[in-house]
């Protein structure tokens, strides 16, 4: 029995704390769907991506290809991604922005858009400095050299580019395999029922090639991937018994051809076939590599993915059923290559499937190949979600399809990209050969990639000696820096299509990150004081308005430069002041208790506060309703502990505090329903409703429940609240049921005269993805009426 985990959202019990056997049973068809679906179906493609002309001239090769295949899955599936890449895990996270996670805290290694006192306030370095426990030559030489931060950047960006393209070729290649294995299938069927007539043979099989292959693996790519929004457990119930299904049989198959076709097959693992391949090297025979790399296709979904699952079960489950079954099916499919090298198609899956198996064959071949194509989507998801969280992604809409495990997302915009882009190249190539090499071009770099990071990983973060770490680097480097220039040799057959895809998904990651550390660092430069506010105010009169003024800024010190801006040309500004930063650190999750960092800016009667939100790069905090609430009454905890906790205080200047809505002896503000209050006046429910105006009408126009308006009330019975607490807290309740405001900067980036090329173009395409974006800068559902924009040019 397989015991599967998942990686939930802290704070929330895991749904298999007490599991039954029929839970265990049921995930463990979720995990087989998802995880090993591209891993499982990678039989379809392997062989048949081979050149016949390559392969019919002796069995030989075929032998040692086939001990090729198997050396491939033992090294690189089993140990290196089984045995040691899981265990590089960030807190439960995988896949490459994980390790560059790790990297970043721990070799200091990282190019966020945070100064030296956002640092210092978020505290991030001083909680990882316990985990480096000796500065050795190597952190010290990496720390020094900036260009080594911009290569590690570079190289986490370069690996989700290669993800990304990998999702839109796997789904191509494994539904156009399929399909195209279906066309020959039904073929061979309709040629043993129109036997005696050759011209009805031509004509059906001409029908075939015409309107089968790429008309039926579109539509199934069309549905593919609109079942995408269902999200990964729903996928998972439906895919696991269709992969589970289809290894069995691929397997079964595979046991009946050893038997029927070369019982010695499994003798010609032995690396001496290996060692005879290189022995009589040439291009061509080099060249078959570049299909042999797809057979471990699929492997870093177990690592990408290792935020739905636990680590031992996706160990446990590739080593006793995906592996073995794998190897059987691999093992019969050369079996019967080897002595059927004049036959059609020889090197294709269906044609070594018996005469009475193809009708199953074709049905569990198209199923299995859009389920194949799953693990590289949920990859995709999610490495692109945590480039957001890193400021490396446009902003686009992420949707959490399950309320309790947190990695479980669907993003929409890329999703139907990732299906124009599929489509594009089944339709355009037709070539199950040049759609394989621009595959295996993708998986081999992102291997890579993980090779580099994990080498930087065993020296810095697991403290290994430096040997060890280049042990593992030339050992698995070597190997797959082999397969690159098998890749490489056929770069002009397809593989330059991926160069088109990461060409402009590396623009787009670059430019958007270098717009964003420029707008960072210009309003770092433009900033004004705090004392700036405190000591203008008379001098301007400015007015105090009744209310709450949200003011949404990057910066955690001093004012923003848009909205100095704002109240000099308008002198006025709420009775209630909060500066509110979202701040994402290299770390996925932050506890509820250490997320909201609360502090005062000058006295007390200018009630004006600092909210720094801290989230991890898979915490989802944006797109919640209530999240006024939370900073108000994150607020109310502060004012109540202020002066009994002078010793949490992060910061002294600001009087910087962590508040998690920790028990404070009732002394806090507390929420009241305003839709189960009767003790609440109709003038207060109208207050209510200008609070937020286009909230209900969004909900009443979608049709969905009216969302329950959280308001706060002093506690009954406090009787150890200070009068100067208590009146503090009467004024921020009485500042929300006046209504709230949100202050917005917008820059808009000029490159100045005489800037290079290459500035002026990433400075426009970071223009356009911003004007592009389908989520606002700040996404909490902020009513339009109450937002207030300040547009600020920023020249660089």
């Amino acid at each position: 029995m397989i015991e599967l985990g998942c990686r939930c959202h802290p704070g929330i019990p895991s749904l298999l704390s007490k599991k039954t056997w029929k839970q265990t049973i049921l995930l463990s068809f979720q995990i087989v769907g998802i995880v090993y679906g591209q891993l499982s179906t990678a039989p379809l493609y392997v062989f048949g991506t081979m050149r016949g002309i390559d392969l019919a001239a002796d069995e030989e090769v075929v032998y040692e290809l086939f001990s090729f295949i198997f050396w491939t899955l033992t090294i690189i599936s089993l140990l290196k991604y089984a045995s040691i890449v899981l265990k590089a895990d960030d807190e439960g996270e995988g896949g490459i922005v994980a390790l560059y996670s790790l990297l970043c805290r721990n070799a200091k290694v990282g190019l966020l858009p945070c100064d030296r006192s956002a640092n210092q306030v978020m505290l991030y370095e001083e909680k990882s400095s316990s985990k480096i426990k000796a500065d050795s030559r190597a952190r010290r030489a990496i720390e020094k050299h900036k260009i080594c931060h911009y290569l590690i950047l570079f190289l986490a960006l370069f690996g989700s580019c290669m993800t990304i393209g990998d999702a839109v070729l796997t789904p191509a290649l494994s539904v156009y395999s399929a399909s195209t294995g279906v066309q020959r299938s039904l073929t061979d069927i309709l040629k043993n029922i129109f036997a005696s007539s050759q011209h009805t043979q031509d004509s059906v099989s001409n029908a075939l090639k015409a309107y089968v292959p790429v008309p039926s693996a579109c539509v199934i790519l069309v549905g593919l991937f609109m079942l995408q929004h269902c999200g990964t457990r729903k996928i998972g119930i439906m895919f696991g018994p269709i992969i589970t299904a289809w290894l069995l049989f691929v397997a079964a198959v595979g046991t009946y051809n050893i038997f029927k076709w070369d019982v010695k097959i499994i003798y010609k693992i032995s690396p001496i076939y290996i060692y005879k391949f290189i022995t009589k090297i040439d291009i061509p025979r080099w060249r078959l590599l570049g299909s042999v790399i797809l057979c471990v296709a699929g492997s870093e979904a177990m690592f990408a993915d290792l935020g739905h699952f636990s680590k031992k079960s996706i160990k446990i489950a590739f080593i006793c059923l995906i592996y073995p079954l794998l190897l059987l099916c691999y093992a019969g499919q050369a079996a019967y290559i080897s002595k059927n090298l004049t036959a059609p198609d020889f090197n294709h899956l269906s044609q070594s499937m018996p005469d009475h198996c193809k009708h199953l064959y074709i049905v569990l071949s198209l199923l299995s190949s859009a389920v194949g194509s799953q693990a590289t989507i949920t990859a995709c998801f999610s490495i692109i979600n945590q480039c957001l969280a890193l400021n490396c992604f446009p902003r686009v809409k992420v949707i959490h399809t399950s309320k309790t495990i947190n990695g479980q997302i669907y993003i929409p915009d890329v999703n139907w990209l990732l299906m124009i882009f599929s489509l594009t190249v089944t339709i355009g190539f037709r070539d199950i050969v040049k759609i394989g090499n621009a595959t295996a071009l993708a998986i081999i770099c992102g291997m890579l990639v993980t090779t580099s990071l994990m080498s930087l990983i065993i020296a810095l973060y697991w403290e290994k000696d430096l040997m060890v770490s280049a042990c593992f680097l030339l050992c698995f480097g070597f190997l797959e820096a082999a397969y690159l220039s098998a890749c490489l040799l056929q770069f002009h057959k397809g593989s330059w299509y991926l160069v088109v895809l990461l060409a402009v998904s590396m623009t787009v990651m670059l430019s958007w990150h270098y717009g964003t550390m420029k707008k960072y660092k210009f309003d770092l430069q433009n900033k004004v004081s705090t004392e700036w506010l405190i000591d203008i105010s008379p001098g301007l009169g400015i007015s105090r308005v009744p209310g709450i003024g949200f003011i949404y800024t990057d910066i955690v010190a001093g004012i923003p430069a848009f909205f100095s801006h704002f109240i000099t040309n308008l002198p006025a500004f709420h009775q209630v002041l909060i500066l509110v930063s979202f701040k994402s650190i290299p770390v996925p999750y932050v506890p509820e208790s250490e997320r909201y960092l609360i502090g005062r800016i000058g006295p007390k009667d200018y009630k004006i506060y600092r909210c720094i939100v801290r989230s991890g790069y898979c915490d989802h905090i944006r797109d919640t309703g209530d999240f006024e609430e939370k900073i108000i009454r994150s607020i109310g905890e502060f004012i109540s502990i202020e002066q009994n906790d002078i010793e949490s205080m992060v910061c002294p200047d600001e009087r910087m505090i962590f508040v998690g809505h920790r028990t404070v002896d009732g002394n806090a503000l507390v929420p009241l329903d305003d839709l189960d209050s009767s003790s609440m006046g109709q003038s207060q429910v109208n207050n209510e409703s200008q609070i937020s105006p286009v909230d209900e009408s969004l909900e009443s126009s979608s049709g969905c429940k009216k969302r329950k308006k959280v308001r706060f009330m002093l506690p009954h019975n406090s009787p150890k609240m200070q009068v100067s607490v208590r009146k503090e807290l009467l004024e921020l309740i009485d500042a929300r049921e006046s209504g709230s405001a949100y202050f917005l900067g917008q820059s808009h980036l000029v490159v100045r005269d005489g800037s290079n090329f290459l500035k002026r173009f990433l400075i426009m395409v970071y223009r356009f993805s911003e004007k592009n974006c389908r989520e606002p800068p700040v996404a909490l559902k902020i009513p339009h009426a109450a937002l207030v924009e300040v547009g600020v040019i920023c020249t660089i």
